[in-house]
């Protein structure tokens, strides 16, 4: 009986061994989500000149995102909180600090504006997690301060630059512009990124006025941009500044004395507020837009029966794109781990209802094609929200910054 047994057992052991290495590998896969919670936050202003852009309207996309990957991945619950930036980078970063020291959240979505996003782009790569801009422009997410834990995923300010500036100066009449910005980090890029464009095309930069987020008049703003005599004035302001920026400019008599104005970063929620009679003939490029396709209406639709009845911006429409592919790299990784997701976002091509063959650079830039839209004129629309049509697509590799002009130092020159 004993010789049976020294034969008999290294073969059951065997066996023993392996199925425990199995059991142990399945367990380890799931161990690997920390906390036993996946957890997002949407960090987006909530209730400034941007909340109807972003704001809650992100966190009903990143909901529906969750709920669409069925609430759990690797076997693990998804969560979703949420706050106001308040338009202060210390704000944002506090908030962001908090999360992923004592709140144990994974990655940040949103980041309401570009002095916010590039403030917790770093405390995301200090702490070791997840940082996706997708309301926000700088093409500093990407250059000088770019990070192997940061992605910026819908535009950004070169890309809206280049897409609006370029055909407007093909159009002709378009030589010189004056600049109406945004006095922070996001509008600063912005005007920077167009002046650019203008002089790579010949064209000149005459002047330019520097405008506080939500000034409550723009009358003497417009004035000194009307009396700069320029062909075009650079619009280098987003939301309600957006808004009422071009309603003055209207007031004012802008346009129909001769000049033109260029909407740098125009939303179809800036359209509708401001009506086509005031709005149309507007250019400007973006991402997405909702009626261009069966697959972008079906998302609207859902997205207005839980929003007010309002279509979805690009803001709003990337988060959802953004949290999916964020979802889909942890279960692929079966990690949570930030770089580890990282690095498998960047390996898995974006497909989705708003990008066709998207892919992430080694400098956190996903690349997507844009789209030059056009304001329509009040006879060409045929209910509320039919206010834009595209113009012309903008292929990725036109519409971003090259790498071989990139100041990212994680991209080997």
């Amino acid at each position: 009986m004993p010789r049976i047994l020294l034969r008999t057992l290294p073969r059951n052991l065997t066996a023993v061994l392996a199925v425990t290495a199995l059991l142990g590998s399945a367990a380890a896969v799931h161990a690997q989500v920390s906390d036993d919670v996946v957890k997002i936050g949407v960090l987006d202003d909530m209730s400034g000149p941007y909340a109807d852009i972003q704001g809650p309207g992100d966190v009903v996309a990143t909901k529906m995102a969750v709920e669409d990957f069925g609430g759990k991945v690797n076997g693990k619950p998804i969560e979703v909180v949420s706050a106001d930036v308040q338009l202060k980078a210390d704000v944002g970063g506090a908030i962001a600090r908090r999360w992923f020291d004592t709140e144990k959240v994974d990655a940040v979505f949103g980041l309401g504006t570009s002095a916010v996003a590039l403030a917790v782009q770093a405390i995301a790569q200090e702490k070791n997690k997840v940082s996706i801009a997708t309301s926000v422009g700088s093409t500093a997410l990407t250059g000088k301060s770019c990070s192997p834990n940061g992605i910026h995923w819908v535009y950004d300010t070169y890309a809206l630059a280049k897409g609006t500036a370029t055909a407007m100066m093909k159009q002709g009449g378009a030589d010189s512009w004056f600049f109406l910005t945004a006095d922070y980090a996001f509008g600063h890029a912005l005007e920077q990124d167009t002046a650019d464009i203008v002089k790579k095309n010949g064209g000149k930069v005459v002047g330019n006025v520097r405008a506080p987020v939500n000034s409550p008049d723009y009358s003497s703003f417009i004035l000194q941009a009307q009396a700069s005599k320029a062909q075009v004035i650079g619009l280098a302001v987003a939301g309600a500044d957006a808004i009422n920026s071009i309603k003055t400019a209207s007031d004012f008599g802008l346009v129909a004395g001769g000049q033109k104005l260029a909407g740098l970063l125009v939303l179809i929620t800036d359209i509708h507020a401001l009506g086509l009679k005031t709005a149309q003939g507007l250019m400007f490029t973006e991402a997405y837009y909702w009626d261009q396709n069966d697959e972008t209406r079906a998302f609207a639709k859902r997205f207005a029966e839980r929003h007010g009845g309002k279509p979805p911006t690009m803001f709003q429409a990337g988060i959802y794109s953004a949290v999916t592919h964020y979802l889909k790299a942890i279960k692929a990784a079966g990690s949570d781990e930030a770089k580890t997701v990282i690095a498998e976002m960047k390996k898995i091509p974006v497909n989705d209802f708003m990008t066709r063959n998207g892919s992430i650079r080694d400098d956190g830039r996903m690349m997507r094609d844009m789209y030059l839209l056009q304001a329509k004129k009040p006879s060409e629309s045929k209910r509320e929200w039919d206010l834009m049509k595209v113009v012309a697509t903008i292929p990725a590799e036109d519409a971003f910054r090259p790498l071989s002009e990139s100041e990212c130092p994680l991209i080997k020159k």
